[in-house]
């Protein structure tokens, strides 16, 4: 039990640093000069990376020591998320000109919402486990775990959806929206949870086909300015007619842990998947 309350608090942390920064941050807008605030974020910035790696080293969302990276490609995607939006705006406008503004809204949120993350994989890894002792047979093991995965994927969907709104009346503007960085939260725990379950290849993989999508997307509206390669430009186009800027990243995220989600309902309702657990 005393392990449990330290790996809750530990999942905190990188929320608590976050917000904190955030806080004074918006406290002393007005206040403090542009050298000053830099300060402050980067010192913000190292707590959170400081918590962050307190909580992934332990506890449910530990990965083995032998499994691979990904880190690049969640720094991509996180740092998409404060940016894209903005980045996107300025390239189908005809830019990029100058800065695009940055959105913290959604990194606060995402945050925020590793508790949940720690709590769901907990949930997932003890369901398991006591679903593979009652269990009579392979079969039987994958039909009652399967409801499982998808119960606790929805549940921190839900979380991670009302974290990403409060986040967003705390911090309001441009990038804001709920869809993409939930999408993004949902891809990262489905990610993780592979990872942590032996499985970092596909994660890897899922988190990959994300960011070549959100790379993809201002290159191919820059390349259809190009003489007679306008068609290239249509796909991003036609995205952000719909669903706006933040459309490219619900698109890459929403497919990427939509497959997760499948590769998971596979690979993570077999018994040799907590075995070790």
């Amino acid at each position: 039990r005393d392990v449990y309350k330290r790996q809750t608090l530990t999942a905190l942390l990188p929320g608590a640093a976050c917000l904190a920064t955030a806080g004074a941050l918006r406290a002393t807008e007005g206040v403090l000069g542009g050298g000053a605030r830099f300060a402050v974020t980067a010192a913000g910035a190292l707590l959170v990376v400081l918590g962050l790696r307190l909580c992934l080293r332990a506890g449910p969302l530990r990965v083995p020591a032998a499994a691979g990276g990904g880190t690049l490609y969640v720094c991509w995607l996180l740092g998409f998320a404060v940016y894209g939006d903005g980045l996107i705006a300025q390239v189908v406008s005809g830019g990029p000109d100058g800065h695009w503004t940055a959105a913290p809204a959604p990194l606060l949120g995402l945050s925020l919402a590793l508790a949940p993350a720690a709590w769901c994989a907990h949930l997932f890894a003890a369901h398991a486990r006591r679903r593979l002792a009652g269990s009579h047979g392979l079969s039987e093991f994958g039909a009652r775990v399967r409801p499982v995965l998808f119960g606790v994927v929805a549940l921190f969907l839900c979380a991670t959806t009302a974290l990403l709104y409060l986040a967003g009346l705390g911090h309001p503007g441009p990038g804001a929206g709920l869809t993409g960085p939930a999408a993004l939260g949902a891809l990262l725990l489905l990610a993780r949870l592979l990872a942590v379950h032996g499985f970092p290849e596909p994660a890897a993989t899922g988190l990959a086909a994300a960011c070549a999508v959100e790379v993809a997307a201002p290159f191919l509206v820059l390349a259809g300015r190009l003489p007679g390669l306008d068609l290239l430009a249509r796909p991003v186009d036609a995205v952000v007619a719909a669903a706006g800027p933040g459309g490219v990243a619900v698109l890459a995220c929403g497919i990427a842990a939509s497959g997760l989600l499948v590769h998971a309902s596979v690979t993570l309702t077999r018994a040799s998947a907590h075995a070790s657990a």
